[in-house]
């Protein structure tokens, strides 16, 4: 851990500048003896062992402990859990005891076994021990399930050819889109070969090795094509034998960027140690005696529990307490809600009340979910002027809890059951309950409220429901009649609209009436049919699931949106991903973000969803990188840790040779966080000047743990960049809020640049990863209409101005704010770029409750003055510079759809600014949907030319942010 000169309560950031700090510990041997003695903080446990090991000698029955190897060390660790230390490679300052204290045990066997699940307990961020303690069968029967299927998946690995394993791994990346406007610019460029864009990667390593026999004479014997692959310069990425160069992604990048490729052959000898290394690490795990788990024991039947509740209102102000429930799929509300009478107690509230649903059980949908929210009636109710939601002011919620009525078996629940509630609530209330919350109940239960409700039982045997096949088998097949041309007519109009348009009764029935011909003329339609599904009616679910077996498969971009939470049903969620295994993975890595928080919306762990990302993560391990952070960032959230801990250790497990990759990427960013810890410590706590500061930011870079576990590991942000070692003397922090670190790399693969690197803690991140992720998307939409708005054109002016046209459009309909000079960048060659998008969807700044941006996007006289190349009167570089604004902007709105789907599967990943169907509104106002395309055109012209006639204001702006950091 870093030095600090601060005082401070962490006992493993307490040091001097000096690495080799001694920190004193006490021992606890099994025979009863007990040894305090100092050793380096900087030491692995396997080093530390061995002191103690040599310490013991001197004390008695040291005869009595065996062999060093049959024993290791536990201690309590800062979440005040035991933690047994299996893998003796971490360091003591890593590991971070609670206290100084390490108790020596004698170790069980299979310790591989325990070794990796260890790995993987760190790894993660939640020890495999707290997954072991859960009494939840359906947790039991997934990490089951899923261990089978990973050591069979490693199995068929160590079968596999070295050939087979790097495009197993690293299959090689492919563009999409034409590419006809630039094979004859570019026919001929060469970099030490002259080559056509159509010719494979065979035939160019044919070409590169004649060449090299050429130029070094034939008595150099360099071997034959078979003997090499091919890989990006500078990046771990291979190009493979069977694809032409012209579809290749960093070849087509290239070529748009207007820059010659470079290309390295690497022997396979170099490959094959790679892949020995792998298999040999597979063999290490999978070579221990596996066997089968005991059988779990049936869960004890509870005697019959009083219904109580202990909640803690402001008493003076309550009336009484009351429970609300409502049976919901997805946000429909199946019938109407049940209210319990009030209770006036002080302490423990009872009821011992049946609330009862006007539905039939056989009418219960599979996915249905009962939704409980506790509020409190209040006693004096202010008067309001507004008459909006006044219940909300008459009614305090206090917690609120959700749970499937049927189990992951798909037993209708019976019996006692205690619920432990969450206390935050959404601003949008459905009947005073959230039934988009999670299904999970609150984990941290000595301060959550409990909610004892029982399930009536119907019979000695459980209620299953309906088995998929019996389920179809009572559907009669009937065709669907009214198909005149006025109902054609009204249908087409329905099925235009964007998602967020609501539909009427009568539509749904219309809707629902004409669903055949939505199966023939609107089949990407599907998502408004499931709105229009009376999902209360089993004889409309087995009609839909029968529709569902012919229904044509959609593209995956109009898949996505049955992923939301609108679209509970298990089969249509079953279909959505069926589409989705179209996708190349980098369409897959391009929705990623989406498909993680989308599992918020899976009731139950073993899920299609799950299966395909953990399948495809497992196949491509740029994917499984990317999902394993994208799930990593999330587990301090108790609502989705379990579930995302699952999925992560299911991962390990099926790739156990990425564990150490990842695990040096963890090492590293704590590293770093305790760097940037103590940059933030040093400036609160003592003023320490800049200067000092950053010595003592090199000096911690500079101590040998640091060194180790910052080098020779693959970039967290893409893993095609091999980071050798920190480049020391380049680092530094930012003077923000946050005092980001600047961190500069050495490209660990030859002829590759320095990397820089900018590590941000403290906030979050994620509204940042979604814009970007939009702008890639428009990016790319643009790309496939031959508008490219990024392309690196001779003259810098023009690659200005054909970059300020695309975030000019993009700003505008993303509603991008705080936008000032410090975060408008301007490349080498010209191309412009933002940064920093802390403020989206319309979320402007404002001071004193002025509004500080009072323009739709930034485009001041300056920018005028570079796209019009300094002369006033260039009309036409003018004119060209609003006509790509208005085709990119054309552009975007044809796909609209597909973006207020990506920011609606965004609402319950707590965004601060995307919390409610309200927020991504403005994006329906922005993209003008519901419009003609002549309406939306008018409409963005005055937007374009209201931000040229404000633009004195953004200059005030940017002048008022100059003065407040003149740094």
């Amino acid at each position: 851990m870093p030095p600090a000169k601060t005082d401070q309560l962490d006992l493993w950031a307490e040091s001097g500048l000096d690495g080799d700090v001694q920190v004193m510990v006490d021992f606890l041997l099994p025979t009863g003896i007990y040894i305090q003695m100092e050793v380096p903080r900087e030491s692995t446990i396997q080093h530390i062992k061995l002191l103690l090991w040599k310490e013991a000698q001197t004390y008695p029955l040291f005869s009595l402990l065996g062999e060093m190897e049959g024993h290791m060390f536990e201690c309590v660790n800062q979440a005040a859990v035991h933690e047994e230390l299996e893998d003796e490679t971490r360091r003591l300052c890593d590991v971070r005891p609670f206290l100084p204290v390490l108790k020596l045990i004698t170790r069980n066997c299979g310790r591989a076994e325990r070794i990796l699940d260890s790995k993987i307990g760190v790894l993660i961020g939640k020890g495999l021990h707290e997954l072991d303690a859960l009494q939840d069968q359906q947790v039991k029967d997934f990490r089951s399930k899923m261990k089978r299927i990973s050591e069979e998946k490693m199995q068929r690995m160590q079968l596999m050819s070295c050939g087979e394993w790097l495009r197993s791994c690293y299959s090689t990346q492919l563009g999409t889109g034409s590419l006809e406007n630039l094979i004859d610019k570019h026919e001929g460029d060469t970099a030490s070969l002259k080559v056509s864009l159509h010719c494979t990667v065979t035939e160019l390593m044919d070409q590169a090795l004649k060449k090299w026999q050429t130029t070094h004479g034939p008595e150099e014997d360099i071997g034959t094509r078979s003997d090499y692959v091919l890989r990006v310069s500078g990046r771990f990425e291979f190009l493979f034998e069977d694809h032409p160069l012209n579809q290749c992604k960093y070849i087509r990048d290239c070529l748009l960027a207007n820059e010659s490729p470079h290309l390295t052959l690497v022997h396979c000898d170099v490959v094959k140690a790679m892949f020995e290394k792998e298999i040999s690490t597979i063999g290490s795990v999978l070579a221990r005696k596996t066997s089968n788990p005991p059988l779990p024991l049936p869960p004890k039947k509870r005697p019959p529990t009083v219904s109580t509740l202990s909640v803690f209102p402001a008493l003076q102000l309550i009336k009484g307490i009351q429970v609300r429930a409502g049976l919901f799929h997805g946000t429909e509300l199946l019938c109407k809600t049940a209210v319990s009478s009030e209770s006036s107690s002080r302490s423990e509230h009872v009821w011992n009340k049946t609330l009862e649903f006007d539905i039939a059980v056989c009418d219960l949908p599979r996915m249905a979910r009962l939704c409980f929210a506790i509020y409190a009636v209040m006693d004096k109710v202010k008067k309001q002027r507004s008459t909006k939601n006044t219940h909300l002011n008459k009614y305090q919620t206090i917690p609120w809890v959700n749970t499937m009525v049927f189990d992951y078996r798909g037993q209708l629940k019976t019996g006692d059951i205690i619920l432990h509630c969450w206390s935050s609530f959404p601003d949008e209330l459905e009947e005073m309950l959230n039934p988009i919350g999670t299904i999970q109940t609150n984990p941290y239960t000595e301060n959550a409220t409990e909610l004892h409700i029982s399930f009536p039982e119907y019979s000695t045997q459980p209620v299953v429901f309906p088995a998929f096949d019996k389920f179809l088998s009572s559907v009669e097949h009937k065709e669907c009649v009214l198909k005149n041309v006025e109902n054609q007519t009204v249908l087409k109009e329905i099925m235009e609209r964007d998602p967020l348009s609501q539909l009427c009764e009568n539509e749904k029935d219309l809707i629902w009436t004409l669903r055949y011909d939505c199966r023939e003329n609107f089949p990407q339609s599907l998502p408004k049919l499931l709105l229009s599904v009376k999902w209360s009616k089993h004889e409309d679910m087995a009609q839909l699931q029968a529709l569902l077996q012919i229904w044509p498969k959609l593209s995956p971009r109009d898949a996505l949106e049955l992923l939301d939470f609108n679209y509970p049903d298990q089969y249509v969620r079953e279909f959505a991903v069926i589409c989705l295994r179209d996708m190349s993975d980098d369409e897959l890595l391009q929705y990623l973000l989406q498909l993680v928080q989308v599992l918020r919306y899976e009731p139950y762990y073993d899920c299609a969803l799950s299966r395909f990302l953990l399948e495809r993560a497992q196949s491509s391990r740029k994917i499984g990188h990317f999902l394993f952070w994208h799930l990593r960032s999330e587990m301090y959230m108790p609502a989705v840790s379990v579930h995302f801990a699952l999925i992560l250790e299911a991962y390990c497990r099926g790739c156990i040779p990425h564990i150490e990759v990842l695990k040096k990427q963890v090492e590293a960013l704590n590293k770093l966080k305790a760097v940037s810890e103590l940059i933030k410590l040093g400036t609160i706590k003592t003023k320490t000047k800049q200067a000092h500061l950053k010595e003592a930011m090199m000096t911690c870079l500079r101590q040998t743990g640091f060194i180790e576990t910052l080098s020779d590991l693959q970039s967290p942000l893409n893993p095609n960049i091999l980071l050798a070692g920190v480049h020391v003397e380049r680092c530094k922090y930012m003077d923000s809020k946050m005092k980001p670190l600047w961190i500069v790399y050495n490209n660990k693969l030859l002829g590759g640049d320095t990397v820089g690197i900018i590590f941000k803690n403290g906030d979050d991140l994620r509204q940042d990863m979604l814009t970007l992720q939009i702008l890639r998307l428009m990016d790319l939409l643009w790309k496939e209409a031959n508008l490219d708005l990024r392309d690196a054109l001779d003259k810098a002016i023009e690659e200005f101005t054909l970059s300020c046209a695309g975030y000019c459009v993009a700003t505008y309909v993303l509603g991008i704010g705080d936008r000032h000079s410090d975060n408008i960048m301007v490349r080498s060659t010209g191309q412009l770029f933002h940064i920093d998008f802390g403020h989206i969807l319309g979320n402007f700044k404002s001071k004193f409750g002025i509004k500080r941006e009072r323009v739709p996007f930034i485009l001041t006289h300056d920018f005028i003055h570079v796209i019009q190349q300094g002369k006033t009167g260039n009309t036409e570089k003018f004119g060209n510079f609003r006509q790509y604004c208005e085709e990119a902007y054309l552009i975007l709105r044809k796909n609209g759809n597909l973006f207020i789907t990506l920011f609606a599967l965004m609402l319950t990943a707590g965004l601060p600014e995307l919390t409610s169907v309200k927020d991504i509104q403005y994006l329906k106002d922005s993209l003008a949907l519901g419009k003609t395309d002549e309406e939306a055109l008018k409409q963005f012209r005055q937007k374009f030319d209201e931000a040229l006639r404000e633009s004195w204001t953004t200059k005030v702006n940017w002048m008022a942010h100059i003065v407040a950091h003149p740094s």
